[in-house]
């Protein structure tokens, strides 16, 4: 396929300029200037993006105690595979190619192909230890699909605004991972029953997945504002940055308040944290001031914390929805609480105050005043000339068109992967949350395997205090 439809763009081609007049400029000291090429802007933050996705996600996910091998290495094979079909199906979609048409490739192909790996890795959050390799390479190639479709209709045909994905990437993928997750509940018993003590954690594997929390931490501002340009860019760094850093003293302050004894929950501390970079991503190039990315933060962290505290199980016992991550809590409703961040600031901050830059933060509006020696088409190409109200009632409509194309598509994907022809898991204690199924194990994982018991490390007692006199 990509032999037939996809070419490099005009960036990565080869210079077609002249070079006889080059040299002659040069030799007359007036030397071209080299072409401009985005991948020098793009390309730092793309990196950022790209280890998100294939370290920070992973290792996220390792917390399992037997699945391990599974949640990095597939969750490895999902990015590789998804890149190259995102890039296909994004391009078809947004360059509107027809099929004697080709796609051209630059860097932000490579940047938006790794987002819409992030929403199938969320997806693949949610159903965790419970799909065969071949169910998730289907939900895959299904989900991007529908992603594409999502993010048409609302860039293209809505044209709302979400720098950081809040909508299209975490929203989108938490509630279709969701969705498939109900459509297989009546083959796993984890989601009608207490969940197998393979589905828990030890030290070690708890340690693996602060490994993915702080990658993901510490390369968020570069997630969020890689898309932007100029003003629009540096905005998102700081919002998130400080959104961010304010969601973690919350985390840490919300976990030790609900617990009885006053101790810390890793599992809120692992994902809560995250939290503050979802809610801010919808508004992260807005001019919503560091206090009010700060307060988004803290009302990201304290939603995810209560979510895995007292949401989460009440979902799997009435609605049956087993989610192995959580990721209701830290992609769904901080998804959710972002778009609604975005519709209020949309309505309330004075467009006036973007001056230009309008422009670029929403495309379909245009600013106040324009400059007497520059048109309308000239500062703003697609401006549709919005007016504030209806571009904060278009932020709103993407949210409701994201939840249904992702509950929509996630059933129906749901239910096509759990059909036998694809392979699916056993529901039984040997199959479910275990690498062994899949992984050539080492010689003591798999006598343990066999035993049907979780490995696990007795905590040695601290030594006695030895006091001495001289």
């Amino acid at each position: 396929l990509f032999g037939i439809f996809v070419d490099y763009g005009p960036e990565a081609s080869p210079d077609t300029r002249d070079p006889v007049a080059a040299l002659a400029n040069a030799s007359g000291g007036n030397a071209q200037r080299p072409r401009d090429n985005t991948i020098n802007d793009f390309y730092p933050m793309f990196q950022d993006v790209h280890g998100m996705m294939f370290i920070g996600f992973g290792f996220l996910m390792a917390f399992l105690g037997r699945y391990g091998y599974s949640s990095i290495g597939l969750n490895f094979l999902l990015g590789a595979f998804v890149v190259q079909w995102a890039t296909l199906v994004l391009g078809f979609f947004h360059q509107h190619a027809s099929y004697s048409e080709q796609v051209a490739l630059s860097i932000e192909n490579m940047l938006t192909a790794d987002f819409a790996a992030a929403a199938v890795m969320i997806t693949f959050g949610a159903v965790l230890g419970k799909v065969s390799a071949l169910q998730l390479l289907i939900i895959a190639f299904l989900e991007i699909i529908f992603f594409s479709v999502n993010e048409m209709i609302g860039i293209s045909e809505l044209k709302v605004v979400d720098i950081g994905g809040s909508m299209f990437v975490h929203t989108f993928g938490a509630y279709f991972g969701l969705a498939v997750s109900l459509a297989l509940a009546s083959r796993t018993r984890v989601a009608r029953k207490p969940g197998s003590h393979k589905e828990g954690s030890v030290y070690h594997s708890d340690l693996f997945a602060m490994i993915g929390t702080i990658i993901l931490w510490l390369y968020w501002p570069s997630f969020n504002a890689a898309l932007g340009e100029g003003d629009q860019r540096h905005r998102a760094v700081i919002n998130t940055y400080y959104s961010l850093a304010a969601c973690v003293v919350v985390t840490f302050a919300v976990s030790s308040l609900i617990d009885k004894d006053s101790k810390l929950d890793i599992v809120h501390i692992q994902n809560a944290t995250l939290a503050g970079g979802v809610a801010i991503g919808n508004s992260a190039d807005f001019l919503v001031e560091p206090w009010g990315a700060m307060l988004v933060g803290s009302l990201g962290a304290i939603l995810s914390v209560l979510g895995y505290k007292y949401i989460q199980p009440f979902i799997q016992r009435t609605l049956k929805i087993h989610d192995t991550c959580g990721v209701h809590n830290l992609h769904g409703m901080p998804g959710i609480l972002a778009a609604i961040v975005a519709v209020l600031a949309t309505a309330s901050i004075d467009p006036a105050r973007y001056k230009t830059s309008i422009c670029t933060v929403y495309p379909a509006m245009s600013p106040a005043s324009l400059p007497s020696n520059a048109s309308l088409s000239e500062i703003c190409p697609d401006s549709s000339d919005r007016s504030q109200g209806a571009q904060a009632l278009y932020q709103f409509a993407a949210l409701v068109v994201t939840l249904s194309v992702a509950l929509v598509g996630g059933s129906i994907t749901g239910f096509i992967v759990q059909l036998e022809i694809f392979n699916p898991l056993q529901d039984s204690e040997e199959e479910l949350f275990e690498d062994a199924v899949l992984w050539d194990m080492p010689a003591v994982e798999k006598n343990d395997a066999d035993q049907g018991e979780l490995l696990q490390i007795e905590p040695q007692a601290a030594p006695d205090r030895v006091e001495s006199s001289v």
